[in-house]
């Protein structure tokens, strides 16, 4: 089952359980705005290359819409349009002012040189200028793109509209990127793990962890697993995989990872790739594609609880395996909504024109990440339903809301 089939499955149910009017269902489904634009750029050969370039925004109703802007040969308008809509839900969930967006171009990142993606970067801001805004749209980088993405955006739509440092987060901290948004989606991993575990009358320490993909979400939320006690026995990336049942020295891994195949880390083992999601562990932490749970796999997962730091991780084939062998599933519309929220703790910092201590925002952001995991509790007792439902029914019962009393119809 694809993104936007899961994520339409998931809305659908929850709408159910809501018992939401069939119309406003379906108003809630369907996207605000769908934007498409022709990107042509000379190419540093002289050529003439174009490219498409679109942004999907879904909703509106709680603030301005936001999500990231990704540089992928495959940009499939179905994922984009599910994670639009992911990011409607996230916000909600975590309780901050916004509605979701989604968008990209199709392009390979790595066959583009610097300037050539920025004159591409500049060619696509110059097509949606007047369609994003401080208060319209809000983009943050994703695949393929980053703070040097978002200060080139940023500089593009300055022309047009003035110094906007709002108009973007994820930004260069010289721009106005704020402290601790590096760290921010693991860091909330971490504290949205401890809130899980917490429940269930344990703690970070003495767990034992396999983390599946260690880029940024996977290597900072090792890092935290790690200096809380953690035990991580399993890390996997494109580059291999290894295990070690005493505990991977994760400080040592980040000083060795830059470049170099997980394979030849001398404080583990190599092990398959694939084997990494059924390794004996406690806590499971995907942190990379979509889709890697399915009803192939399901079955053998070792682990009793499952952090989703990916977006959709898990197919729906795979959660009703899981959930009937007791597997708890922390769903990725809350897991990962650290990165979100510190997102719009830079964007208050550039409204006011004041910026945070990075005490401050990791404060704030343990602060949110706690009081969403109360809030989906609530959901889950009021509705008799697993987490991904109490997390579903959240997001979709604040939008719902905000829609009604905006006057809807």
């Amino acid at each position: 089952m694809n993104a936007l089939a899961a994520t339409n499955r998931n809305f659908r149910y929850a709408a159910r359980i809501l018992g939401l009017d069939s119309k406003l269902e379906r108003s809630l489904l369907i996207p605000f705005r769908e934007i498409k634009v022709e990107c042509s750029i000379p190419k540093d050969d002289g050529s003439l290359a174009t490219f498409v370039g679109f942004r999907i925004q879904h909703d509106n109703a709680r603030g301005p819409m936001k999500g990231g802007i990704r540089y992928h040969p495959e940009v499939d308008p179905d994922e984009v349009n599910a994670l639009a809509q992911l990011m409607t839900w996230k916000t909600a969930v975590a309780a901050i002012p916004y509605g979701g967006a989604k968008g990209g171009i199709g392009c390979n990142p790595r066959e583009l040189s610097m300037s050539e993606l920025e004159r591409l970067t500049r060619v696509f801001t110059q097509k949606i200028h007047d369609l994003i805004g401080i208060h319209r749209d809000v983009p943050a980088p994703d695949m393929g793109t980053n703070s040097q993405t978002m200060a080139w955006i940023l500089d593009e739509y300055s022309k047009f509209h003035g110094h906007s440092p709002a108009v973007v987060t994820g930004k260069p901290i010289d721009l106005g990127g704020s402290l601790g948004r590096e760290a921010a989606t693991g860091l909330g991993v971490f504290f949205a793990t401890e809130a899980l575990l917490a429940e269930h009358g344990k703690s970070i320490s003495n767990m034992k962890f396999a983390i599946q993909g260690f880029g940024n979400v996977g290597s900072w939320a090792a890092n935290f697993f790690h200096e809380h006690g953690g035990k991580v026995v399993a890390v996997s990336d494109i580059t291999g995989a290894i295990k070690n049942p005493n505990g991977i020295d994760i400080p040592a891994l980040l000083k060795y990872k830059s470049n170099k195949s997980l394979n030849d880390f001398q404080g583990g083992n190599a092990m398959d790739l694939n084997d990494l999601l059924v390794h004996e562990c406690d806590v499971l932490v995907p942190c990379a594609l979509g889709g890697v749970l399915n009803k192939e796999n399901a079955a053998d997962v070792k682990a009793k609880f499952i952090i989703e730091a990916a977006n959709h991780p898990t197919d729906p084939e795979a959660d009703e395996i899981l959930s009937k062998k007791g597997v708890v599933i922390l769903p990725d519309i809350y897991a990962n909504s650290g990165g979100v929220t510190v997102s719009y703790f830079e964007w208050v910092q550039n409204i006011q024109g004041f910026m945070w201590e990075e005490e401050k925002v990791n404060h704030e952001l343990k602060r949110y990440m706690m009081s969403a995991f109360k809030d989906i509790k609530a959901m889950c007792q009021t509705h008799n339903c697993n987490l991904r439902m109490g997390a579903f029914t959240l997001g979709v019962n604040r939008v719902a809301q905000a829609t009604l009393l905006r006057g809807w119809e």
